[in-house]
C-alpha cells in the first residue's frame, strides 16, 4: 500500500533539532516502524507518562489502517478489488469508505494524473511488492490497462454501497494512505489534548501548534544529491508538507531506472520530474496533489496546483530547475541560491 520502504526511504523531508544532543525535557520524541517507514512523531510539553499511553493508541491505529487499506495483502481492499470485477452494487467495510471517497474526489479534480484506480498499471511495473524489481512490462501489456481507461469516477458510491461501471477499476490507496492516516491521527492527538506535535511518515507530515516558543522546522532534502539539504522550513499550525520524488521507490534493470510513480496517460513512469514539495492543510489533499504535479510535469503543475487549491511548491525538474510559487519561495529558506530558480505568481 504505502510505496516507501524502508530499503528504499530516501526521506525527502526530516526533522532539524536545533543541536546534536539528545531532545530538551519539554519534548518528547518516538520512533517506530508501521506503514513499511519510519514514524517519527514528537510532542511539546506533555509529561512522558501521557505521551506513551497515546503513542500506543497511535501505532495501534496506524498498524490498523495498513492492514485495511493495503493493496496487494489480504484486507478490505483486496475484497473491494474483487467485488468491483462484478460491476454490482455490494456493501464495502466502513474503514475504507473515508479515504476512497476522498480518493475519488481528488482524483476527478486533479484531471485523474492523481489515479488510484490503476492498481493493476502499478502491479503490472511490479511495484506491487515490498522489494520491487524489472524487467519492466512490455509495451503491448501496458497499452492493454491503458484501454481499459480505469479511473476513480466509475465507482459509484451511496453510503455503505459502492459499485463501479468499469470491471478494470483496481484500487490502490498508496497515493493517499499516508495523508488520510496522517489526518486520522491528529484528530487523536486532538482529542487527547494534544496541541503541540508533529508526525512525519516517512518524510511526510503535518504539524499542530508549535515546539515551544518556535515553529517546527524541517529541511528539504536535494533529489539529485541524498546528502544535502536544500532549504528549511517552519511548519505553521496545522500545516502538511509533502514530497513525491522519483527517488523514493524504483528499480534498476538493464542500466536504466524506473520509478513507481506512473502517469495514467502514458503507462510509464511519469517523465521531468524530480521531486514535488508541496505545502496544504490537509494532508490528504497534499499526498495526493504531490503526486498530481509530479505526474503532470513542469509544463502542467501550475494549472492542476490551482485546480487542487495548492499555493506553496516546490518543484524540482529532471535537470535540476527550480520552480517555485511566490507563496512556496517566501516559506523557504535556501542553504545555497539554486543555480536556475522560477517563480510563479498562482492565481
Amino acid at each position: 500500500m504505502i510505496k516507501k520502504y524502508l530499503s528504499h526511504t530516501l526521506l525527502a523531508i526530516w526533522l532539524l533539532t536545533l543541536t546534536a544532543c539528545q531532545p530538551a525535557p519539554q519534548e518528547y520524541r518516538t520512533t517506530f516502524l508501521s506503514w513499511g517507514t519510519l514514524i517519527d512523531i514528537s510532542f511539546w510539553g506533555i509529561e512522558k507518562d501521557k505521551a506513551e499511553s497515546v503513542i500506543k493508541e497511535v501505532e495501534k491505529d496506524l498498524n490498523y489502517m495498513h492492514y485495511a487499506w493495503h493493496a496487494w495483502q489480504p484486507g478490505p481492499i483486496g475484497r473491494i478489488n474483487m467485488l468491483l470485477q462484478t460491476t454490482g452494487s455490494f456493501s464495502a467495510n466502513p474503514s475504507v469508505l473515508g479515504p476512497i471517497s476522498k480518493a475519488r474526489e481528488l482524483a476527478i479534480v486533479s484531471d485523474h494524473l492523481f489515479n488510484p484506480a490503476i492498481s493493476e498499471l502499478i502491479k503490472l511495473w511490479g511495484f506491487h511488492d515490498d522489494l520491487p524489481k524489472g524487467p519492466p512490462p512490455s509495451p503491448k501489456s501496458i497499452k492493454q490497462q491503458l484501454i481499459k481507461n480505469p479511473r476513480m469516477d466509475d465507482i459509484t458510491i451511496d453510503h455503505v454501497r459502492m459499485k463501479s461501471k468499469n470491471p478494470h477499476v483496481r484500487i490502490d490507496l498508496g497515493g493517499i494512505a499516508k495523508g488520510y492516516g496522517i489526518e486520522q491521527i491528529i484528530k487523536l492527538l486532538k482529542n487527547h489534548g494534544i496541541r503541540d506535535a508533529i508526525i512525519n511518515a516517512g518524510g511526510d507530515l503535518k504539524a499542530i501548534g508549535q515546539h515551544g516558543d518556535r515553529p517546527w522546522k524541517i529541511g528539504v532534502r536535494n533529489p539529485h544529491d541524498k546528502q544535502k539539504v536544500i532549504a528549511s522550513l517552519s511548519v505553521k499550525d496545522g500545516e502538511s508538507v509533502f514530497t513525491s520524488g522519483n527517488y523514493e521507490r524504483f528499480y534498476e534493470h538493464e542500466g536504466k531506472r524506473y520509478h513507481h510513480i506512473i502517469d495514467p496517460r502514458t503507462g510509464y513512469p511519469a517523465l521531468g520530474t524530480s521531486s514535488v514539495t508541496l505545502i496544504h492543510s490537509d494532508a490528504a489533499t497534499a499526498d495526493a496533489a504531490a503526486t498530481a504535479l509530479f505526474v503532470a510535469g513542469p509544463k502542467d503543475w501550475q494549472r492542476i496546483a490551482r485546480q487542487m487549491g495548492i499555493e506553496a511548491v516546490l518543484l524540482i525538474d529532471d535537470v535540476g530547475n527550480y520552480h517555485v510559487t511566490e507563496m512556496m519561495k517566501n516559506r523557504l529558506v535556501f542553504t545555497e541560491p539554486p543555480t536556475s530558480l522560477k517563480v510563479y505568481a498562482l492565481k
